[in-house]
C-alpha cells in the first residue's frame, strides 16, 4: 500500500506541475511529496524527475514509467466504482434459510412482487425447521423465528410472534374446556412435535412447563397443524400460523391468559453488517416492509387475543 501511495504522489506531482500543488490536492506538505518522491526513486534505482528550482521534468525513465502508472491508477479506479455499482444496485443469486412453513405460507407468495421489483436478483430458498449454520453453509440470510441469544450473527426484527393456545370446537364440544393448566397437563391432549415437547407458558402465575403428550409422535409441524383443526387435541400455534382460522371459528383460544415467550420473534439474521450486499439489505427492507409491527396475518384477530405482552413486542 504504502508503494502505491508512492504512485500516486508521483503520478499527482507532474500532473500538477509540482510538489507544492500536488501536496495541497493530496493534504500533503512540500517536504513530505518530496521525501515519498525520492523513497520511491531509490526504490526503483533510478531518477524519475529532474528537479531545478523553477520547474519539474522527466526523465526518459520517468516518462515511461508515468505512462504505466497512470494506467494502473485508472484501472483501479475503474474496478472501485465497478464494486461500488454492483454494491448499489441488487444482483446475483441469494441464498435463503427459512422454517417450512412460514416459507412456504408467508415468503413464497410474495417472491414474484421482491423479484419483479429487483429483475437483476434470483432466489435460492431452502425450507427447513433445522438451525443451519449461516457462514459455514453460505447462506446470505435466515429467517428465524426465536428468542435469539447472543451470537456473533447480526439480527433484525421483522415482527413479533403469538403463540396461542387453540383447538377445534369439536375437540372442546368432546373433552370440554380446560380450566388451568392443571387441568390442561392431566386431563387433555397436548400436541406438538417431537423438538418442542415442553411448552414454556407465560400466565399471571408467572412461567409455567407443560409437558406434553398425545396419540400421535412428529416432527412436523404441519402435521401438529391438520391434527389441531381436525379436532385431535389442544396445539400451541402462531397467529401467522392459524390466523385465518381463528378468525373463521374453525379454532377457538384456550386459556387465553397463557402465552408463549413473548420475547420469541420473527428475525433475520446475517452474518455481518459491515459491507452489507445491496441484494441482502433489500430483501430484509421488503420484508420488515411487508410484516412490521402489526403483520398482515394478525388482522381483524381480536387485540385481547394478541395479549398484552404481543402489544409490547409489537412496538
Amino acid at each position: 500500500m504504502s508503494s502505491f501511495t508512492d504512485m500516486e504522489i508521483f503520478a499527482r506531482v507532474v500532473g500538477a506541475g509540482s510538489m507544492s500543488a500536488a501536496g495541497r490536492e493530496m493534504g500533503l506538505s512540500p517536504a513530505v511529496v518530496s521525501k515519498r518522491l525520492r523513497r520511491l526513486e531509490d526504490r526503483l534505482g533510478t531518477r524519475l524527475l529532474q528537479r531545478t528550482t523553477r520547474q519539474l521534468a522527466l526523465t526518459e525513465a520517468g516518462q515511461g514509467y508515468y505512462e504505466r502508472v497512470v494506467a494502473i491508477l485508472a484501472s483501479v479506479e475503474e474496478a472501485e466504482a465497478f464494486v461500488s455499482r454492483r454494491s448499489a444496485v441488487a444482483r446475483g443469486t441469494l441464498k435463503v434459510s427459512a422454517p417450512t412453513s412460514f416459507g412456504r405460507m408467508h415468503i413464497a407468495p410474495h417472491l414474484s412482487s421482491f423479484l419483479e421489483a429487483h429483475p437483476e436478483l434470483a432466489c435460492n430458498l431452502d425450507l427447513t425447521d433445522a438451525l443451519v449454520d449461516i457462514v459455514g453453509e453460505g447462506y446470505d440470510l435466515a429467517i428465524r423465528i426465536a428468542e435469539l441469544e447472543d451470537s456473533s450473527l447480526v439480527a433484525r426484527r421483522l415482527a413479533p410472534v403469538h403463540r396461542v393456545l387453540c383447538a377445534a370446537p369439536s375437540y372442546l364440544e368432546r373433552a370440554g374446556a380446560p380450566g388451568s393448566i392443571a387441568d390442561l397437563e392431566t386431563n387433555h391432549v397436548c400436541l406438538s412435535t417431537t423438538q418442542q415437547e415442553v411448552w414454556r407458558l407465560e400466565g399471571p402465575d408467572g412461567v409455567r412447563l407443560v409437558r406434553t403428550g398425545g396419540p400421535i409422535r412428529t416432527n412436523s409441524s404441519e402435521v401438529v397443524r391438520e391434527a389441531v383443526l381436525s379436532g385431535l387435541g389442544i396445539a400451541l400455534r402462531s397467529t401467522w400460523d392459524v390466523g385465518p382460522e381463528l378468525r373463521a371459528g374453525k379454532l377457538a383460544l384456550v386459556l387465553p391468559d397463557y402465552r408463549a415467550s413473548k420475547d420469541v420473534g420473527l428475525f433475520a439474521v446475517y452474518p455481518s453488517r459491515r459491507f452489507l450486499p445491496a441484494k441482502v439489505r433489500v430483501l430484509i427492507d421488503f420484508l420488515a416492509d411487508l410484516y412490521g409491527p402489526s403483520p398482515y396475518w394478525d388482522e381483524g384477530l381480536d387485540a385481547n387475543l394478541l395479549g398484552a405482552g404481543g402489544r409490547a413486542a409489537a412496538t
